[in-house]
């Protein structure tokens, strides 16, 4: 009993430890079945979201390829949407030309048509006209129908005449500014005087500076009695021994040196001696005037000048203008007047002597009011001088419009003297304003770059902007610049004005 007991016992303690060991078994299985489903489902979707990222980049793929298939057909449609149009353009541009041509050949049309009424017109007014001749030449005995072919030839022969003529004064105009140019050629050159530019004498010079209080004087005695005997001004200053004389008279200053140099020279300076020095000095200078203008009279071959005019002409001796003796500038003006007068079969007596005197205005210009040429121009007629040698003179400056050959030539003969190289001078001041006067007169005008002045003030070169400045414009530019010139400065012979316009491009290869 005890050991069925025990077995049943031993058989329920069997059964409880294999159910336990079963139920150990299957919460085992079943947590490795949990874990075992746990990966199989994140595989599943890890496999999902492996598979929906490849769909999603196929379907951009697709989208793309899509777009740009549709941007591509786009574009086509576009560029032939844009040829048509571009065609249509054409063909309206093509059709507004045909329109205009056809307007055009419309109005040319027109406007022959109207041509061609008129002369319709002219042509039945012509036949009526030759109708009512034949008529009137129908009726016509012999002498009066030769009178009618007379007048008609005699028209024909007027207007070949008058295109004859025509054609004559170009050819001559030509064939004259050729001759001309060789005429003034040859007188140049034939004339080819050395220039030297003479300074004004105003200064004498002293052994020594003690001189200086003998020529004051005491209590400036001498000097007062010099100034007043000579009409000139002594300038005493501290220059070494240097004494300034000064006065707008060129011959009074010639005497007035004359005179202190001999003073000097004869070291007694005191009023009766400076006097009695004076005098001798003033028959010493007006001797060399007679002289100066009886050689020039004689030079130039003019011996029935009025003694008047050749004092007056001498006088010319001791002026100068712009350090150019003014005598001499007479004689060589004298000189070139009368060969380009023979060159051209004139007179060359004439044109001397309209030359000679041309200038004698300056030897008085000082003491009379007016321009050298028109007191010049007076003093010739009050000593009996032609009308043509006064014309001349007078109008060689355009004082006067000039009138004759004679003047026109004194006019050139003129200006070659005074425009030779070397022929005239300046000082360094005025030469420097006229410089720049120059240039300021040039710059003052609207679009005008740069100026120089060049050749010693005789030509203007002016730089004007392109953008501001037209090739017409420059050309009005020029004349005014030339006009202004004249009208705001004096100066000897003539400035040439030089516009220049230029463009440039620019660009550099890389």
């Amino acid at each position: 009993m005890a050991e069925t007991i025990l077995a049943i016992v031993a058989l329920i303690i069997g059964g409880a430890i294999g159910f336990v060991l079963a139920r150990f078994v299957l919460s085992a299985n079943a947590k490795n079945a949990v874990a075992n489903a746990e990966r199989t489902l994140k595989d599943a979707e890890r496999q999902a979201d492996a598979l929906k990222r490849e769909a999603q980049v196929e379907a951009k793929d697709a989208a793309l390829q899509i777009k740009a298939e549709a941007d591509k057909d786009a574009n086509e449609r576009r560029k032939e949407i844009k040829s048509l149009e571009n065609r249509l353009l054409q063909r309206e541009e093509n059709l507004d030309k045909r329109v205009d041509a056809l307007d055009a050949r419309e109005h040319q049309l027109s406007s022959m048509n109207g041509q061609l009424e008129r002369k319709q017109k002219d042509l039945s007014i012509a036949l009526e006209s030759a109708q009512t001749d034949l008529e009137r030449i129908a009726q016509m005995n012999t002498d009066e129908a030769r009178k009618e072919l007379l007048d008609r030839v005699r028209d024909d022969v007027t207007r070949e005449a008058a295109t004859i003529i025509r054609d004559s004064e170009t050819y001559a105009r030509n064939e004259a500014d050729k001759k001309s140019r060789e005429i003034l050629s040859l007188a140049i050159q034939r004339v080819a005087a050395d220039h030297t530019a003479e300074h004004t004498v105003s200064s004498v010079s002293i052994p020594s500076d003690d001189l200086k209080g003998r020529i004051i004087g005491r209590e400036g005695r001498n000097i007062r009695t010099f100034e007043q005997i000579t009409g000139v001004n002594l300038i005493i200053d501290d220059t070494p021994e240097v004494v300034v004389i000064s006065s707008f008279d060129p011959v009074r200053r010639e005497i007035g040196r004359i005179t202190l140099e001999s003073l000097i020279a004869d070291g007694r300076i005191h009023p009766a001696r400076i006097e009695e020095t004076f005098n001798k000095s003033t028959q010493l200078v007006m001797q060399q005037v007679q002289e100066a203008g009886d050689a020039a009279a004689f030079d130039t071959g003019i011996h029935d000048l009025h003694p008047e005019l050749i004092k007056t002409l001498g006088r010319l001796k001791y002026r100068t203008s712009y350090g150019q003796n003014v005598l001499n500038h007479s004689l060589e003006v004298a000189y070139l007047a009368g060969v380009m007068a023979a060159e051209l079969g004139l007179d060359p007596t004439a044109a001397k002597r309209a030359g000679l005197l041309h200038d004698l205005g300056k030897a008085i210009d000082h003491e009379v009011e007016g321009s050298h040429a028109v007191i010049g121009a007076d003093l010739a007629r009050r000593f009996g001088e032609g009308p043509e040698i006064v014309h001349a003179i007078e109008a060689h400056h355009n004082d006067v419009e000039p009138g004759t050959v004679i003047a026109v030539l004194v006019q050139a003969a003129d200006a070659i003297s005074a425009a030779r190289p070397g022929a005239r001078r300046e000082t360094i001041e005025s030469y420097i304003k006229r410089l720049e006067k120059l240039e300021s007169i040039a710059n003052a005008h609207k679009g005008v770059e740069k100026t120089y002045a060049m050749q010693a003030g005789r030509e203007v070169r002016v730089m004007v902007e392109p953008e501001a400045i037209s090739d017409a414009d420059s050309v009005v530019l020029a004349h005014d610049i030339a006009r202004q010139i004249e009208d705001e400065m004096e100066y000897p012979g003539q400035i040439k004005v030089l516009v220049i316009r230029e463009s440039r491009s620019i660009d550099y290869a890389k």
